[in-house]
C-alpha cells in the first residue's frame, strides 16, 4: 500500500476512527522519541565507559572537539 493510498484510505473513515488513529500515532511517535533518547544515553554511557568523552569549559577547545 502506498503513502496516497493510506492517506484516501484514512480519509473515508468515520471521525470517531480518524481520532483513534490520531492518538495511535502519538503514541507511537512517543515510543520511538523514548527509544532514540536510551539509545543515545546508551551510546553516551559506552562512549564515558571507554574514556572517549572530552569535556572543557574552553570555547577554543569546545570549537575544536566539533570540529574533530
Amino acid at each position: 500500500m502506498s503513502f496516497s493510498d493510506l492517506v484516501e484510505a484514512i480519509k473515508s473513515l468515520s471521525f470517531e476512527e480518524k481520532q483513534e488513529i490520531q492518538l495511535l500515532l502519538r503514541q507511537y511517535l512517543r515510543e520511538e522519541r523514548r527509544e532514540e533518547i536510551y539509545n543515545n544515553f546508551m551510546m553516551s554511557k559506552a562512549e564515558e565507559q571507554n574514556r572517549e568523552l572530552k569535556f572543557s569549559s574552553d570555547i577554543n577547545k569546545l570549537k575544536q572537539f566539533i570540529e574533530e
